[in-house]
């Protein structure tokens, strides 16, 4: 059984590259020294987020990407992770990337939160987007030439 799993609510646009991520993202969690049991990644419409955030977050607004740990214990992860397409598309667009670029940062983005890190406050923020900038570029490379050195 593969520690993490893609799983897919909408026909839509799906990542590329899908052995290569489940690797690259169980060496995010050793290089974070996070010990990973198992993650879920959901892909879904805009709409079906949109029902998550409302239930269990009480926010009324689209969102791009909601984690939750479902772990009972903090050494080890247990995760789903929601990832909206519809928003994904959208935000490549706004930030003229491309679809397969914005979806692999919020992949990345979903398993740093997973590793301990938030984004509320300016100063999280800035760490979040310097690991995301970090792993993006090391998955780029991992991908070019199939290795993490």
């Amino acid at each position: 059984m593969d520690v993490v799993t893609f799983n897919y609510i909408t026909k839509k646009k799906r990542p590329r590259e899908i052995k290569v991520l489940k690797v690259f993202l169980a060496e995010i969690f050793k290089r974070e020294k996070t010990k990973l049991l198992s993650l879920n990644y959901i892909f879904c419409s805009d709409v079906y987020l949109l029902q998550i955030n409302m239930k269990y977050l009480q926010h009324n607004y689209f969102t791009d990407i909601i984690t939750f740990s479902m772990s009972d214990s903090s050494d080890l992860v247990v995760g789903e992770i929601y990832i909206s397409i519809d928003r994904v598309s959208e935000n490549a667009q706004f930030y003229e990337v491309s679809f397969q670029n914005e979806l692999q940062r919020v992949i990345i983005h979903g398993a740093l939160h997973l590793c301990g890190y938030k984004d509320k406050t300016k100063a999280q923020k800035s760490v979040m987007r310097a690991l995301e900038d970090k792993y993006m570029n090391l998955l780029a490379k991992f991908i070019s030439r199939g290795t993490l050195k």
